[in-house]
Formats: structure tokens, C-alpha cells, sequence
């Protein structure tokens, strides 16, 4: 009996991907226009990747089983 292998969700290999450790790893919102109203530090830590939550982790990682 043969495999069935599971679908990736396209959009999801797209946006997230899984660490070493397990976490999810994504990018945060707000970088893509009207920068000129956001202040200099948010900008600035926007630049750098965020943590899903635990909860959206798992539903996430059921997406992209193989990443």
C-alpha cells in the first residue's frame, strides 16, 4: 500500500516557516505602505520576525507538514 503524500497550504509556505526549535516563524504586519505616519522605532521593530502564538503554531504547522 502506497504513501498518500499531504498537500501544502501555498500561502502558508509562503508567509511562515518552523525553527529549529519548533516555533513558527513569520513577519509582522504594518511594513507595507503609509510608512511615513509610523514612528522610527516601530519601523525598526517591525524589521524583525515574530512568534506566532501557540495556538495559531499548531493550525499552522498542520498546513505545512513538510517545512
Amino acid at each position: 500500500m502506497s504513501k498518500i503524500k499531504m498537500k501544502s497550504h501555498s500561502a502558508s509556505k509562503k508567509r511562515f516557516s518552523v525553527t529549529g526549535t519548533g516555533k513558527v516563524k513569520m513577519s509582522r504586519a504594518m511594513r507595507s505602505h503609509r510608512l511615513i505616519s509610523k514612528s522610527k522605532s516601530s519601523k525598526r521593530a517591525h524589521r524583525q520576525p515574530a512568534m506566532a502564538s501557540g495556538a495559531d503554531a499548531n493550525n499552522i504547522k498542520r498546513m505545512i507538514p513538510y517545512a
